[in-house]
């Protein structure tokens, strides 16, 4: 298979590069390499949507691939996914495009700019309608996402976004990543190690490094699987 893994940064693929052999080049780069059967392109593209959206985009127009895997931690919601978790991502989308309404809050498909079931959506949402068939990444518990730009500390931004979607983690890349490659046909899977639960900003309650390391040896072990 010819697979491309993206993440925003790095620092959050480290341990899959050395996996692979590949250096740890600046983002946003495309680094290719091998693993077993497997060519391996690594994208990191920079922190953020516009980032994500822009370098997926561009990459998957010039190379087909047959899956492209988004690699990163989040942030949590849900107490059942403490820091360290993994999840795998079938549902994302981007809570913060739509309007103000006074107190409320109207998403693009409440404005009607865009029908809830218009391509790329699927009621409101993008999702991975048919991941792929895999042993472990079956082993990871199928979450709902949100994208954001600016990552929750705010108890009343919190409550709200919760009341509004329900979301179980949180990052700034998903869902333009999920949006990319659904526009191209490329079947994709994304996969987060939670790093931090989502609450008033307290760093030192952060697991990043345990986050990234068990990412890289689900990462490793998936590729090997495939």
């Amino acid at each position: 298979m010819r697979i491309l893994v993206v993440a925003a940064t790095v620092a959050e693929i480290g341990p899959l590069l050395d996996g692979v052999g590949l250096a740890h080049a600046a983002a946003p780069a495309v680094a290719g390499g091998r693993r077993g059967a497997h060519t391996i392109d690594a994208l990191a593209t920079g922190v953020g949507m516009l980032a994500t959206g822009t370098w997926c985009g561009r990459t998957l127009a010039q190379q087909s691939y047959d899956l492209a895997i988004n690699l990163g931690v989040c942030g949590s919601f849900d107490p059942e996914l403490p820091p360290g978790s993994l999840v795998h991502v079938v549902v994302d989308r981007v809570p913060e495009l739509g309007a103000e309404d006074g107190d409320s809050f109207l998403t693009i498909h409440d404005l009607q700019l865009l029908d809830e079931d218009e391509f790329p959506y699927a009621g409101g949402n993008l999702v991975n309608e048919s991941p792929i068939e895999n042993p472990m990444l079956a082993t990871l518990p199928e979450v709902t996402a949100i994208t954001v730009n600016t990552a929750h500390g705010h108890e009343p931004t919190i409550d709200r976004v919760r009341s509004r979607f329900a979301p179980q983690v949180e990052s700034m890349e998903g869902a333009a990543f999920m949006y990319a490659c659904l526009v191209s046909g490329t079947p994709f899977v994304q996969v987060r190690a939670v790093s931090n639960m989502v609450e008033r900003r307290n760093r030192a309650a952060w697991k990043l490094a345990d986050a990234v390391r068990s990412l890289g040896d689900f990462s490793l072990a998936f590729l090997d699987s495939l």
